[in-house]
Protein backbone atom coordinates (compact mmCIF):
# COMPACT_ATOMS: atom_id res chain seq x y z
CA UNK A 1 0.00 0.00 0.00
CA UNK A 2 2.81 2.41 0.89
CA UNK A 3 4.44 1.83 -2.53
CA UNK A 4 1.17 2.60 -4.29
CA UNK A 5 0.66 5.80 -2.27
CA UNK A 6 4.19 6.94 -3.05
CA UNK A 7 3.66 6.27 -6.75
CA UNK A 8 0.55 8.43 -6.69
CA UNK A 9 2.33 11.21 -4.82
CA UNK A 10 -0.38 10.83 -2.17
CA UNK A 11 1.34 12.91 0.48
CA UNK A 12 1.67 15.93 -1.80
CA UNK A 13 -2.02 16.48 -2.44
CA UNK A 14 -4.14 14.48 -0.03
CA UNK A 15 -4.63 17.09 2.72
CA UNK A 16 -5.69 19.72 0.18
CA UNK A 17 -8.05 17.24 -1.48
CA UNK A 18 -9.67 16.25 1.82
CA UNK A 19 -10.17 19.90 2.75
CA UNK A 20 -11.66 21.19 -0.49
CA UNK A 21 -13.41 18.21 -2.12
CA UNK A 22 -16.47 18.56 0.18
CA UNK A 23 -16.89 22.11 -1.18
CA UNK A 24 -16.87 20.74 -4.73
CA UNK A 25 -19.56 18.28 -3.65
CA UNK A 26 -21.48 21.16 -2.08
CA UNK A 27 -21.60 22.91 -5.47
CA UNK A 28 -22.75 19.75 -7.23
CA UNK A 29 -25.50 19.22 -4.66
CA UNK A 30 -26.79 22.80 -4.98
CA UNK A 31 -26.76 22.77 -8.77
CA UNK A 32 -28.22 19.29 -9.11
CA UNK A 33 -31.86 18.20 -8.90
CA UNK A 34 -33.50 18.02 -5.48
CA UNK A 35 -34.21 14.30 -5.68
CA UNK A 36 -30.54 13.46 -6.25
CA UNK A 37 -29.14 15.65 -3.46
CA UNK A 38 -28.90 12.99 -0.78
CA UNK A 39 -27.39 10.35 -3.04
CA UNK A 40 -24.83 12.77 -4.42
CA UNK A 41 -23.88 14.07 -0.96
CA UNK A 42 -23.42 10.54 0.36
CA UNK A 43 -21.39 9.38 -2.62
CA UNK A 44 -19.15 12.43 -2.47
CA UNK A 45 -18.55 12.21 1.30
CA UNK A 46 -17.93 8.46 1.02
CA UNK A 47 -15.34 9.18 -1.67
CA UNK A 48 -13.62 11.65 0.65
CA UNK A 49 -13.53 8.96 3.35
CA UNK A 50 -12.01 6.40 0.98
CA UNK A 51 -9.31 8.90 0.03
CA UNK A 52 -8.60 9.64 3.70
CA UNK A 53 -7.96 5.96 4.48
CA UNK A 54 -4.55 6.30 2.84
CA UNK A 55 -3.49 8.49 5.75
CA UNK A 56 -3.32 5.37 7.91
CA UNK A 57 -0.44 4.04 5.79
CA UNK A 58 1.04 7.36 4.67
CA UNK A 59 1.50 8.49 8.28
CA UNK A 60 4.80 7.36 9.86
CA UNK A 61 4.02 6.07 13.39
CA UNK A 62 7.40 6.83 14.98
CA UNK A 63 7.55 10.51 14.01
CA UNK A 64 6.55 13.18 16.53
CA UNK A 65 6.32 16.23 14.28
CA UNK A 66 3.83 17.24 11.60
CA UNK A 67 3.76 15.12 8.48
CA UNK A 68 2.47 15.68 4.94
CA UNK A 69 2.83 19.38 5.76
CA UNK A 70 2.75 22.17 3.21
CA UNK A 71 2.59 25.95 3.44
CA UNK A 72 2.00 28.82 1.04
CA UNK A 73 1.64 32.57 1.64
CA UNK A 74 -1.95 33.75 1.83
CA UNK A 75 -2.28 37.27 3.29
CA UNK A 76 1.36 38.29 3.23
CA UNK A 77 0.81 41.71 4.81
CA UNK A 78 -0.48 40.05 7.98
CA UNK A 79 1.84 37.05 7.93
CA UNK A 80 -1.04 34.64 7.28
CA UNK A 81 -0.21 31.41 5.48
CA UNK A 82 -2.23 28.55 4.07
CA UNK A 83 -0.49 25.82 6.07
CA UNK A 84 -1.73 22.25 6.55
CA UNK A 85 -0.33 19.18 8.27
CA UNK A 86 -1.15 16.22 10.48
CA UNK A 87 0.47 14.58 13.48
CA UNK A 88 -0.53 11.72 15.74
CA UNK A 89 -3.10 13.95 17.45
CA UNK A 90 -4.91 15.38 14.44
CA UNK A 91 -4.69 12.21 12.33
CA UNK A 92 -7.47 10.43 14.21
CA UNK A 93 -9.68 13.51 14.32
CA UNK A 94 -9.44 13.77 10.53
CA UNK A 95 -10.28 10.09 10.06
CA UNK A 96 -13.14 10.33 12.57
CA UNK A 97 -14.58 13.27 10.62
CA UNK A 98 -14.39 11.61 7.20
CA UNK A 99 -15.76 8.36 8.66
CA UNK A 100 -18.71 9.93 10.47
CA UNK A 101 -19.94 12.37 7.82
CA UNK A 102 -21.12 9.85 5.17
CA UNK A 103 -22.80 7.73 7.87
CA UNK A 104 -24.63 10.80 9.22
CA UNK A 105 -25.74 11.70 5.70
CA UNK A 106 -26.89 8.12 5.01
CA UNK A 107 -28.81 8.18 8.28
CA UNK A 108 -30.77 11.24 7.09
CA UNK A 109 -32.20 9.68 3.93
CA UNK A 110 -35.68 9.11 5.36
CA UNK A 111 -35.53 11.80 8.07
CA UNK A 112 -34.98 14.92 5.94
CA UNK A 113 -37.95 15.52 3.67
CA UNK A 114 -37.79 19.28 2.98
CA UNK A 115 -35.12 21.54 1.47
CA UNK A 116 -32.89 18.56 0.89
CA UNK A 117 -30.34 20.36 -1.27
CA UNK A 118 -29.74 22.97 1.41
CA UNK A 119 -29.39 20.39 4.17
CA UNK A 120 -26.89 18.16 2.40
CA UNK A 121 -24.92 21.16 1.12
CA UNK A 122 -24.58 22.40 4.70
CA UNK A 123 -23.41 18.95 5.84
CA UNK A 124 -20.59 19.08 3.29
CA UNK A 125 -19.72 22.64 4.29
CA UNK A 126 -19.56 21.50 7.90
CA UNK A 127 -17.16 18.72 6.93
CA UNK A 128 -14.82 21.23 5.29
CA UNK A 129 -14.95 23.48 8.36
CA UNK A 130 -14.13 20.68 10.79
CA UNK A 131 -11.33 19.28 8.63
CA UNK A 132 -9.87 22.77 8.39
CA UNK A 133 -9.76 23.00 12.19
CA UNK A 134 -7.84 19.73 12.50
CA UNK A 135 -5.47 20.34 9.57
CA UNK A 136 -4.55 24.01 10.04
CA UNK A 137 -1.00 24.92 11.05
CA UNK A 138 -1.71 28.66 11.01
CA UNK A 139 -3.69 30.21 13.87
CA UNK A 140 -5.54 32.66 11.62
CA UNK A 141 -6.55 29.82 9.29
CA UNK A 142 -7.53 27.74 12.32
CA UNK A 143 -9.75 30.52 13.62
CA UNK A 144 -11.45 30.98 10.24
CA UNK A 145 -12.40 27.31 10.08
CA UNK A 146 -13.29 27.22 13.80
CA UNK A 147 -15.83 30.00 13.21
CA UNK A 148 -16.99 28.55 9.89
CA UNK A 149 -18.36 25.47 11.65
CA UNK A 150 -20.88 27.65 13.50
CA UNK A 151 -22.71 28.68 10.33
CA UNK A 152 -23.82 25.30 8.91
CA UNK A 153 -24.57 23.91 12.37
CA UNK A 154 -26.71 26.93 13.21
CA UNK A 155 -28.86 26.41 10.11
CA UNK A 156 -28.97 22.61 10.46
CA UNK A 157 -30.47 22.99 13.93
CA UNK A 158 -32.51 26.13 13.19
CA UNK A 159 -34.16 24.96 9.96
CA UNK A 160 -34.45 21.17 10.27
CA UNK A 161 -34.67 20.86 14.06
CA UNK A 162 -37.57 20.25 16.42
CA UNK A 163 -40.20 22.57 17.88
CA UNK A 164 -37.72 24.67 19.92
CA UNK A 165 -35.12 24.71 17.17
CA UNK A 166 -34.73 28.50 16.99
CA UNK A 167 -34.05 28.78 20.71
CA UNK A 168 -31.54 25.92 20.59
CA UNK A 169 -29.76 27.27 17.50
CA UNK A 170 -29.44 30.81 18.87
CA UNK A 171 -28.22 29.55 22.24
CA UNK A 172 -25.63 27.34 20.55
CA UNK A 173 -24.42 30.23 18.37
CA UNK A 174 -24.20 32.80 21.16
CA UNK A 175 -22.35 30.52 23.57
CA UNK A 176 -19.73 29.42 21.06
CA UNK A 177 -19.33 32.81 19.38
CA UNK A 178 -18.66 34.52 22.72
CA UNK A 179 -15.87 32.11 23.59
CA UNK A 180 -14.44 32.35 20.09
CA UNK A 181 -14.16 36.14 20.26
CA UNK A 182 -12.08 35.94 23.43
CA UNK A 183 -9.85 33.39 21.74
CA UNK A 184 -9.44 35.79 18.80
CA UNK A 185 -8.19 38.48 21.18
CA UNK A 186 -5.66 36.00 22.59
CA UNK A 187 -4.51 35.01 19.09
CA UNK A 188 -4.00 38.64 18.16
CA UNK A 189 -2.00 39.21 21.36
CA UNK A 190 0.26 36.29 20.41
CA UNK A 191 0.63 37.78 16.92
CA UNK A 192 1.77 41.16 18.19
CA UNK A 193 4.12 39.57 20.71
CA UNK A 194 5.56 37.48 17.91
CA UNK A 195 6.00 40.50 15.68
CA UNK A 196 7.97 42.31 18.37
CA UNK A 197 10.10 39.32 19.35
CA UNK A 198 10.60 37.52 16.03
CA UNK A 199 10.94 40.60 13.87
CA UNK A 200 7.99 39.80 11.61
CA UNK A 201 4.28 39.26 12.06
CA UNK A 202 3.19 35.64 11.73
CA UNK A 203 0.32 33.37 12.65
CA UNK A 204 2.30 30.18 11.91
CA UNK A 205 1.84 27.59 14.64
CA UNK A 206 5.50 26.61 14.90
CA UNK A 207 6.68 30.22 14.84
CA UNK A 208 4.33 31.32 17.62
CA UNK A 209 5.64 28.49 19.80
CA UNK A 210 8.87 30.48 19.91
CA UNK A 211 7.22 33.51 21.51
CA UNK A 212 8.38 34.20 25.06
CA UNK A 213 5.58 34.96 27.53
CA UNK A 214 5.58 35.86 31.19
CA UNK A 215 3.66 33.61 33.53
CA UNK A 216 1.04 36.32 34.02
CA UNK A 217 0.56 36.60 30.24
CA UNK A 218 0.31 32.84 29.94
CA UNK A 219 -2.40 32.64 32.59
CA UNK A 220 -4.54 35.31 30.92
CA UNK A 221 -4.09 33.82 27.45
CA UNK A 222 -4.75 30.35 28.84
CA UNK A 223 -8.03 31.63 30.28
CA UNK A 224 -9.14 33.06 26.93
CA UNK A 225 -8.31 29.92 24.95
CA UNK A 226 -9.64 27.63 27.68
CA UNK A 227 -13.03 29.37 27.80
CA UNK A 228 -13.49 29.03 24.04
CA UNK A 229 -12.56 25.36 24.06
CA UNK A 230 -14.46 24.59 27.29
CA UNK A 231 -17.68 25.90 25.74
CA UNK A 232 -17.09 23.73 22.69
CA UNK A 233 -16.31 20.57 24.75
CA UNK A 234 -18.65 21.44 26.64
CA UNK A 235 -17.19 21.53 30.13
CA UNK A 236 -19.30 22.07 33.24
CA UNK A 237 -20.73 24.70 33.92
CA UNK A 238 -20.80 26.08 30.33
CA UNK A 239 -22.50 22.95 29.02
CA UNK A 240 -26.13 24.07 29.10
CA UNK A 241 -26.37 24.75 25.35
CA UNK A 242 -25.60 21.11 24.49
CA UNK A 243 -28.74 19.25 25.67
CA UNK A 244 -30.98 21.78 23.89
CA UNK A 245 -28.96 21.59 20.68
CA UNK A 246 -28.91 17.78 20.73
CA UNK A 247 -32.61 17.35 21.43
CA UNK A 248 -33.74 19.84 18.78
CA UNK A 249 -31.18 18.95 16.09
CA UNK A 250 -32.07 16.47 13.34
CA UNK A 251 -30.37 13.09 13.62
CA UNK A 252 -27.42 13.99 11.39
CA UNK A 253 -26.90 17.23 13.31
CA UNK A 254 -26.79 15.37 16.63
CA UNK A 255 -24.38 12.79 15.21
CA UNK A 256 -21.92 15.37 13.86
CA UNK A 257 -22.26 17.52 16.96
CA UNK A 258 -21.46 14.64 19.31
CA UNK A 259 -18.95 12.76 17.20
CA UNK A 260 -16.93 15.66 15.78
CA UNK A 261 -17.74 19.19 16.94
CA UNK A 262 -17.24 18.49 20.63
CA UNK A 263 -13.79 17.11 19.84
CA UNK A 264 -12.73 20.51 18.54
CA UNK A 265 -12.69 21.68 22.15
CA UNK A 266 -10.64 18.84 23.60
CA UNK A 267 -8.38 18.92 20.54
CA UNK A 268 -7.79 22.60 21.30
CA UNK A 269 -6.74 21.71 24.85
CA UNK A 270 -4.03 19.39 23.55
CA UNK A 271 -2.98 21.37 20.49
CA UNK A 272 -2.87 24.88 22.01
CA UNK A 273 -3.21 25.06 25.79
CA UNK A 274 -0.47 22.59 26.67
CA UNK A 275 2.30 23.60 24.26
CA UNK A 276 1.63 27.36 24.15
CA UNK A 277 1.19 27.99 27.88
CA UNK A 278 3.34 25.42 29.74
CA UNK A 279 3.78 27.70 32.73
CA UNK A 280 0.03 28.13 33.18
CA UNK A 281 -0.56 24.42 32.63
CA UNK A 282 1.92 23.65 35.41
CA UNK A 283 0.23 26.07 37.81
CA UNK A 284 -1.28 23.86 40.52
CA UNK A 285 -4.36 26.02 40.99
CA UNK A 286 -5.17 25.97 37.27
CA UNK A 287 -4.63 22.21 37.06
CA UNK A 288 -6.91 21.59 40.03
CA UNK A 289 -9.61 23.89 38.66
CA UNK A 290 -9.63 22.17 35.25
CA UNK A 291 -9.56 18.68 36.73
CA UNK A 292 -12.18 19.65 39.29
CA UNK A 293 -14.48 20.89 36.54
CA UNK A 294 -13.85 17.69 34.59
CA UNK A 295 -14.73 15.47 37.58
CA UNK A 296 -17.78 17.60 38.38
CA UNK A 297 -18.95 17.22 34.80
CA UNK A 298 -18.49 13.45 34.96
CA UNK A 299 -20.63 13.06 38.08
CA UNK A 300 -23.16 15.85 37.62
CA UNK A 301 -24.00 14.94 34.02
CA UNK A 302 -24.34 11.27 34.99
CA UNK A 303 -26.81 12.12 37.76
CA UNK A 304 -28.83 14.39 35.48
CA UNK A 305 -28.82 11.79 32.69
CA UNK A 306 -30.20 9.16 35.05
CA UNK A 307 -33.48 11.05 35.55
CA UNK A 308 -34.15 12.08 31.94
CA UNK A 309 -37.43 10.81 30.48
CA UNK A 310 -36.26 11.71 26.93
CA UNK A 311 -33.79 9.16 25.54
CA UNK A 312 -32.08 11.70 23.29
CA UNK A 313 -31.58 14.14 26.15
CA UNK A 314 -30.18 11.33 28.29
CA UNK A 315 -27.56 10.56 25.64
CA UNK A 316 -26.82 14.28 25.30
CA UNK A 317 -25.88 14.50 28.97
CA UNK A 318 -23.67 11.44 28.65
CA UNK A 319 -21.51 13.48 26.27
CA UNK A 320 -20.77 15.98 29.04
CA UNK A 321 -19.83 13.09 31.33
CA UNK A 322 -17.56 11.41 28.78
CA UNK A 323 -15.81 14.64 27.88
CA UNK A 324 -15.00 15.03 31.58
CA UNK A 325 -12.80 11.94 31.28
CA UNK A 326 -10.95 13.59 28.41
CA UNK A 327 -10.35 16.74 30.48
CA UNK A 328 -8.90 14.91 33.48
CA UNK A 329 -6.76 12.78 31.19
CA UNK A 330 -5.36 15.85 29.44
CA UNK A 331 -4.56 17.79 32.61
CA UNK A 332 -3.04 14.77 34.33
CA UNK A 333 -0.08 15.63 32.06
CA UNK A 334 0.99 12.01 31.63
CA UNK A 335 1.35 9.86 28.52
CA UNK A 336 -1.32 7.46 29.75
CA UNK A 337 -3.68 10.30 30.58
CA UNK A 338 -3.32 12.03 27.22
CA UNK A 339 -3.57 8.76 25.31
CA UNK A 340 -6.65 7.89 27.35
CA UNK A 341 -8.18 11.27 26.58
CA UNK A 342 -7.55 10.75 22.87
CA UNK A 343 -9.05 7.25 22.96
CA UNK A 344 -12.13 8.53 24.81
CA UNK A 345 -12.52 11.16 22.08
CA UNK A 346 -12.41 8.50 19.37
CA UNK A 347 -14.64 6.04 21.22
CA UNK A 348 -17.16 8.69 22.18
CA UNK A 349 -17.33 9.86 18.58
CA UNK A 350 -18.14 6.37 17.38
CA UNK A 351 -20.43 5.14 20.18
CA UNK A 352 -22.42 8.31 20.89
CA UNK A 353 -22.78 8.99 17.19
CA UNK A 354 -24.16 5.47 16.87
CA UNK A 355 -26.58 6.02 19.76
CA UNK A 356 -27.98 9.15 18.13
CA UNK A 357 -28.34 7.31 14.83
CA UNK A 358 -30.22 4.47 16.54
CA UNK A 359 -32.49 6.88 18.41
CA UNK A 360 -33.16 8.63 15.12
CA UNK A 361 -34.16 5.31 13.58
CA UNK A 362 -36.52 4.67 16.49
CA UNK A 363 -37.98 8.16 16.17
CA UNK A 364 -38.72 7.55 12.48
CA UNK A 365 -40.64 4.43 13.48
CA UNK A 366 -42.50 5.70 16.56
CA UNK A 367 -42.26 9.52 16.40
CA UNK A 368 -41.42 9.73 20.08
CA UNK A 369 -38.24 9.91 22.12
CA UNK A 370 -39.78 9.21 25.54
CA UNK A 371 -38.33 6.08 27.15
CA UNK A 372 -41.69 5.10 28.65
CA UNK A 373 -43.27 4.93 25.17
CA UNK A 374 -41.10 1.95 24.25
CA UNK A 375 -40.74 -1.54 25.70
CA UNK A 376 -40.14 -5.08 24.48
CA UNK A 377 -38.51 -4.05 21.21
CA UNK A 378 -36.09 -6.99 21.43
CA UNK A 379 -38.94 -9.29 20.47
CA UNK A 380 -39.73 -7.50 17.21
CA UNK A 381 -36.41 -5.86 16.24
CA UNK A 382 -33.51 -8.14 17.29
CA UNK A 383 -30.86 -6.54 15.05
CA UNK A 384 -31.72 -3.06 16.21
CA UNK A 385 -31.62 -4.29 19.81
CA UNK A 386 -28.23 -5.95 19.30
CA UNK A 387 -26.73 -2.79 17.83
CA UNK A 388 -28.17 -0.66 20.64
CA UNK A 389 -26.96 -3.00 23.40
CA UNK A 390 -23.41 -3.21 22.02
CA UNK A 391 -23.29 0.57 21.61
CA UNK A 392 -24.66 1.16 25.12
CA UNK A 393 -22.09 -1.22 26.62
CA UNK A 394 -19.35 0.63 24.74
CA UNK A 395 -20.62 3.90 26.17
CA UNK A 396 -20.51 2.40 29.66
CA UNK A 397 -16.93 1.22 29.11
CA UNK A 398 -17.29 -2.55 29.09
CA UNK A 399 -13.93 -4.37 28.72
CA UNK A 400 -13.46 -5.47 25.13
CA UNK A 401 -14.95 -2.28 23.74
CA UNK A 402 -13.35 1.02 22.78
CA UNK A 403 -14.95 2.78 25.74
CA UNK A 404 -12.99 0.71 28.24
CA UNK A 405 -9.60 1.46 26.65
CA UNK A 406 -10.07 5.22 26.81
CA UNK A 407 -11.54 5.47 30.28
CA UNK A 408 -9.03 3.03 31.76
CA UNK A 409 -6.04 4.93 30.38
CA UNK A 410 -7.49 8.33 31.34
CA UNK A 411 -8.07 7.15 34.92
CA UNK A 412 -4.67 5.42 35.04
CA UNK A 413 -2.91 8.58 33.88
CA UNK A 414 -4.83 10.68 36.38
CA UNK A 415 -3.99 8.24 39.18
CA UNK A 416 -0.28 8.74 38.46
CA UNK A 417 -0.45 12.41 39.44
CA UNK A 418 -3.75 12.92 41.34
CA UNK A 419 -4.85 9.58 42.87
CA UNK A 420 -7.76 10.95 44.86
CA UNK A 421 -9.12 12.77 41.81
CA UNK A 422 -8.96 9.54 39.83
CA UNK A 423 -10.81 7.75 42.62
CA UNK A 424 -13.68 10.22 42.53
CA UNK A 425 -13.80 10.22 38.72
CA UNK A 426 -13.96 6.42 38.64
CA UNK A 427 -17.42 6.66 40.22
CA UNK A 428 -18.54 7.97 36.83
CA UNK A 429 -18.05 4.48 35.39
CA UNK A 430 -20.53 3.11 37.95
CA UNK A 431 -23.00 5.91 37.34
CA UNK A 432 -22.73 5.28 33.59
CA UNK A 433 -24.17 1.82 34.15
CA UNK A 434 -26.82 3.37 36.41
CA UNK A 435 -28.19 5.68 33.68
CA UNK A 436 -27.60 3.53 30.59
CA UNK A 437 -28.68 0.03 31.57
CA UNK A 438 -32.14 1.00 32.91
CA UNK A 439 -32.84 2.83 29.65
CA UNK A 440 -31.88 -0.28 27.64
CA UNK A 441 -34.00 -2.48 29.93
CA UNK A 442 -37.10 -0.28 29.70
CA UNK A 443 -36.88 0.24 25.93
CA UNK A 444 -35.94 -3.25 24.75
CA UNK A 445 -36.45 -5.93 27.39
CA UNK A 446 -39.56 -5.06 29.36
CA UNK A 447 -42.91 -6.45 28.30
CA UNK A 448 -44.24 -5.62 24.84
CA UNK A 449 -47.25 -3.83 26.29
CA UNK A 450 -47.94 -0.95 23.89
CA UNK A 451 -49.52 -2.12 20.67
CA UNK A 452 -47.67 0.60 18.72
CA UNK A 453 -44.41 -1.22 19.45
CA UNK A 454 -45.55 -4.57 18.10
CA UNK A 455 -45.16 -3.48 14.50
CA UNK A 456 -41.79 -1.76 14.81
CA UNK A 457 -39.67 -2.99 11.88
CA UNK A 458 -36.11 -4.19 12.32
CA UNK A 459 -33.09 -2.52 10.74
CA UNK A 460 -33.29 -2.11 6.99
CA UNK A 461 -30.34 -2.83 4.69
CA UNK A 462 -29.48 0.88 4.63
CA UNK A 463 -29.54 1.03 8.42
CA UNK A 464 -27.44 -2.13 8.70
CA UNK A 465 -24.91 -0.52 6.36
CA UNK A 466 -24.70 2.36 8.84
CA UNK A 467 -24.44 0.32 12.02
CA UNK A 468 -22.13 -2.53 11.00
CA UNK A 469 -18.99 -0.37 10.52
CA UNK A 470 -19.70 1.55 13.72
CA UNK A 471 -20.11 -1.58 15.84
CA UNK A 472 -17.10 -3.21 14.18
CA UNK A 473 -14.94 -0.18 15.01
CA UNK A 474 -16.05 -0.22 18.65
CA UNK A 475 -14.96 -3.85 18.97
CA UNK A 476 -11.76 -3.46 16.94
CA UNK A 477 -10.47 -0.57 19.06
CA UNK A 478 -11.46 -2.40 22.24
CA UNK A 479 -9.65 -5.58 21.26
CA UNK A 480 -6.66 -4.09 19.41
CA UNK A 481 -5.92 -0.50 20.47
CA UNK A 482 -2.16 -0.78 19.86
CA UNK A 483 -2.16 0.61 16.28
CA UNK A 484 -3.97 3.72 17.50
CA UNK A 485 -1.78 4.20 20.57
CA UNK A 486 1.42 3.67 18.56
CA UNK A 487 0.54 6.43 16.10
CA UNK A 488 -0.43 9.02 18.69
CA UNK A 489 2.28 8.34 21.30
CA UNK A 490 5.22 10.29 19.75
CA UNK A 491 3.13 13.44 19.28
CA UNK A 492 1.77 13.20 22.81
CA UNK A 493 5.27 12.75 24.21
CA UNK A 494 6.38 15.85 22.29
CA UNK A 495 3.58 17.89 23.84
CA UNK A 496 4.54 16.71 27.32
CA UNK A 497 8.21 17.47 26.65
CA UNK A 498 7.19 21.00 25.73
CA UNK A 499 5.26 21.31 29.00
CA UNK A 500 8.17 19.86 30.97
CA UNK A 501 10.66 22.23 29.33
CA UNK A 502 8.41 25.09 30.37
CA UNK A 503 8.45 23.82 33.96
CA UNK A 504 12.27 23.54 33.97
CA UNK A 505 12.70 27.00 32.51
CA UNK A 506 10.29 28.42 35.09
CA UNK A 507 12.29 26.90 37.93
CA UNK A 508 15.55 28.35 36.59
CA UNK A 509 14.03 31.80 36.13
CA UNK A 510 12.34 31.75 39.52
CA UNK A 511 15.72 31.14 41.13
CA UNK A 512 16.91 34.41 39.64
CA UNK A 513 13.62 36.30 39.93
CA UNK A 514 11.39 35.54 42.95
CA UNK A 515 8.38 37.28 41.36
CA UNK A 516 6.70 34.47 39.37
CA UNK A 517 4.43 36.81 37.49
CA UNK A 518 7.49 38.34 35.80
CA UNK A 519 9.12 35.08 34.79
CA UNK A 520 9.11 34.35 31.08
CA UNK A 521 8.89 31.02 29.34
CA UNK A 522 11.48 30.38 26.62
CA UNK A 523 10.00 28.41 23.80
CA UNK A 524 10.78 24.90 22.74
CA UNK A 525 9.58 23.61 19.42
CA UNK A 526 7.50 20.49 19.15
Amino acid sequence: MQVLLDALGYGDWILHALLWLPLVGLGLVLWGPEERAKGLAFAWSAGVFVLSLGLWWAFEPGVAGFQLASSAPWITGWGVSYALGVDGISLFMVLLTTFTTPLAILGSFSYIRKKERGFYALMLLLETGVLGVFLSLDLFLFYVFFELTLVPMYFIVGVWGGERRIYAAVKFFLYTALGSLLMLVAILYLYFQGRSQLGAGTFAYMDLLQVTLTLKEQIWLFAAFALAFSIKVPLFPVHTWLPDAHVEAPTAGSVVLAAILLKMGTYGFIRFLLPFFPGAVQHETIVMVMMGLGVTGILYAAWVAAVQPDAKKLVAYTSVSHMGFVVIGVFALTVNGLQGGMMVMISHGVSTGALFLLLGMLYERRHTRLIEDFGGLAAVAPWLTTAFVVTALTSIGLPGTSGFVGEFLALLGTFETHPWMAGIASLGVIFAAYYMLPMVQRMFFNGLVRKENRGVPDLSRRELAIMVPLVALMIWIGVQPAPFLRRMEPSIEAVLERVESGRSAQVRLDERNPAPELAAQPAAGL
